[in-house]
Parts: structure tokens; C-alpha cells; sequence
């Protein structure tokens, strides 16, 4: 481990056996018949794309889901063999690509369906058809049915139809369960459609919170994301089903003390002085700041840990650097190590809390963390 560190200023840890164990909860809550697609989207929510979908896909994943064809490309030329499906929105730019190298399309709208009809492919392209069930985002909808179906049966062997799928608004909040109810009942239409008009198709709707709360969701292949990292949807699913449900957070995030100094009474710190040491202090400097992913939201609320301790943060978070209040913590020292995700003897900081204080969701949290910080797997 130490020599993974050499010379890293900041770097994030992630812990694969705590990758498997969430990976066995998600696959334990479906049939040996229901295919899995681990949702690695967004840097894999900024744990590190390419290491996480290998990892994945040695435990078994049938599936994986991207945002974009080129994070597709970067899974595929680091020998990804699973089936890669592209949840975002596709340019015509990128269909001949996408087609050679075996990474299927969400098509959502009809203008997309027209470029990919008029789209000149040595070989066909793998589609997956979004429906809008009340999301309201990407997808047809159900007024639509007729004259997408009729589009797809007059193709000419530009696209093959592998799947079909929708997304739920409010699946996460157990004060709407009508509504992920009402969106299940409107994909089976869609479902039954396809199946009278001989379109054989994959289905899925459920992410993690649909997988978790609606069994009767699950169709033929279930897509998790915020799940596999040993993160929950909302925290009031995490409430009622926690007892059940031991999912264990995969990410850690540590740095080091760069400096270490003491000032008086009344020092001001950081950028335009917003805040002064009401007594004697030792404060020390963390090389990492808001470029990293630390938001300056947390200036002068966030803590991190030293020595098993919380150390506050003081002043303004700056690009590149954050100064802590380390008054009330003994043998400190330049070089050791600091926390501030994850656990440090008794005490832990979570995602959740920092995102909580920053006014902002986990998802955007971790999302947000910078890609070239070294994710280091232990």
C-alpha cells in the first residue's frame, strides 16, 4: 500500500472487498434469469471507470451501463467483453463507432432514429429504445407508440432493436409509490406492444432503489449504479431497509499534512480573512482544495481527521489547498496521513455528511471528485 502512495500528495482508495459485497446483496434480489447491469457511468460516479468495470466484470456483471461512446471505447480497448449499453445521448458522429465496436445506442427521440436510418453502416447498430413513463427526460411517449413502432418495422436493417427500457422519477421516495406503480403499469404496455409486433427485446426499469423496493420491476435485467458503490438511493430507504440491507461504502479519500505551523491570537487565514483564531493555534495545510473535488462550501464548516481526531476546516477552501485546526491534536507532524472520507480509528467521515453540509446530493459529491487523482484498490 505505501508504495502505491509514493509520491501522491491525495489519492482515493477503494476497497474491492467491499465491491463484492455489495455485488452479492444486488445479485441475491434477483433470479438466476434476470441479467445485471452495473451502471459505471461518470468515471463509474468518479471511483475510476476502467478498475471498477474489471473488477465487476470478473465478479460476474452481465452488463455495463456508460454515458457516453467514449467512455464505452475506453472500456472495450482495456478488454472489457460485456455487453456496453450508452444511457446517454449519442451524436450521428459517433454511430459507426459505436457499431464497430459492438457498444449498443439509447435512441429516445425520433430525430436520432432518422440519422441512424440514414446512417450508412458497414454494421448494424445495436439499439436499446428509451420510453418516457413520467420521468419526463429522455424518451417516447406512450402517444407515440404507433408511429415509433410503425419507424422501426420499416427500417432496412440500419439498427437491430436488442432492448427496450425507462427510468423511474421517484422510485427512492417511498412518499410516491403511485407514481413508480403508475410508470411500471405504462412500460408494460409498451412491453406488450413490442412483444404483438415480434420485437424481441431486453427489458429493464429498475435501478437500485426500484430493485430494491419493486421486485415486480426487475423484468429481464436490472441496472445498478449508486448501489454497487455502498451507497444508498435516500436516506429513507437506507432507514427502512438498512436492517436487511448491509450495503458498505467502497470509496476512502486521504491526503497528507504538507506543513504544520503556529499563530497568535487574532491571525487571520486564508483568502479575504474570513476568519480569525480566537486563541494561539496550530494549524496545518492539506494539499488538496476545490480543483480536487473538496467543495469551497465547506470552508470553515467541513472537518477532515488527524490522528482519529476531526480537524475543522479553516478559512476559505482555496484551488489547491485547505489550512485545519490541529490545536487540540497531539504528534502531528508533516507527512501524516489525513482523512477526509472514510475511517481513522474510532472516528469516520462519510459522503454523506460532507455532502449534507455542502448543500449538495452524495451522488453530486462523489460525481465531482477530480479523475486524475490516483484511485489506488486494496
Amino acid at each position: 500500500m505505501k508504495n502505491d502512495r509514493n509520491g501522491l500528495r491525495t489519492w482515493l482508495e477503494i476497497d474491492c472487498r467491499a465491491i463484492e459485497k455489495n455485488y452479492k446483496i444486488f445479485r441475491s434480489l434477483i433470479t438466476t434469469k434476470t441479467k445485471l447491469m452495473a451502471v459505471v457511468k461518470s468515471n463509474a460516479y468518479g471511483h475510476g471507470l476502467v478498475d471498477f468495470a474489471k473488477k465487476l466484470e470478473r465478479l460476474g456483471a452481465d452488463w455495463f451501463g456508460v454515458d457516453s461512446v467514449v467512455e464505452g471505447l475506453a472500456l472495450r480497448r482495456e478488454g472489457i467483453k460485456a455487453p456496453i449499453l450508452v444511457l446517454g445521448y449519442t451524436l450521428p458522429d459517433k454511430f459507426a463507432e459505436a457499431a464497430a465496436h459492438n457498444i449498443s445506442l439509447t435512441v429516445s427521440n425520433f430525430e436520432t432514429l432518422k440519422a441512424l436510418q440514414k446512417n450508412r453502416l458497414s454494421k448494424p447498430l445495436k439499439i436499446h429504445i428509451k420510453v418516457d413513463t413520467g420521468m419526463h427526460r429522455q424518451g417516447f411517449l406512450l402517444l407515440e407508440q404507433k408511429s415509433l413502432i410503425s419507424k422501426i418495422k420499416n427500417q432496412k436493417s440500419k439498427f437491430i432493436v436488442e432492448g427496450l427500457y425507462t427510468h423511474f422519477a421517484a422510485a427512492k421516495n417511498p412518499a410516491f409509490p403511485e407514481y413508480t406503480r403508475k410508470q411500471i403499469a405504462e412500460f408494460e404496455k409498451w412491453r406488450v406492444a413490442f412483444k404483438k409486433t415480434n420485437l424481441k427485446t431486453i427489458s429493464h426499469a429498475a435501478a437500485t432503489a426500484g430493485t430494491i423496493i419493486f421486485p415486480e420491476a426487475h423484468f429481464d435485467m436490472i441496472r445498478i449504479g449508486i448501489g454497487f458503490y455502498g451507497l444508498w438511493p435516500a436516506k429513507e430507504i437506507e432507514s427502512y431497509f438498512t436492517d436487511r440491507i448491509l450495503l458498505e461504502p467502497v470509496l476512502s479519500w486521504k491526503t497528507i499534512i504538507s506543513e504544520i505551523k503556529e499563530l497568535p491570537k487574532g491571525a487571520k487565514i486564508g483568502y479575504d480573512l474570513t476568519e480569525t483564531l480566537p486563541k494561539e493555534s496550530r494549524i496545518a495545510i492539506c494539499p488538496i482544495g476545490y480543483w480536487h473535488g473538496y467543495p469551497r462550501t465547506l470552508s470553515s464548516i467541513g472537518f477532515v481527521l488527524v490522528g482519529g481526531k476531526r480537524a475543522r476546516i479553516l478559512g476559505r477552501v482555496s484551488m489547491d489547498m485547505i489550512s485545519i485546526n490541529i490545536t487540540d491534536i497531539k504528534n502531528v507532524k508533516v507527512g501524516d496521513e489525513v482523512v477526509l472520507i472514510g475511517k481513522q480509528k474510532k472516528e469516520k467521515i462519510t459522503i454523506n455528511e460532507l455532502a449534507n453540509l455542502s448543500d449538495t446530493s452524495h451522488y453530486e459529491f462523489i460525481t465531482r471528485l477530480n479523475p486524475l487523482i490516483k484511485r489506488i484498490y486494496i
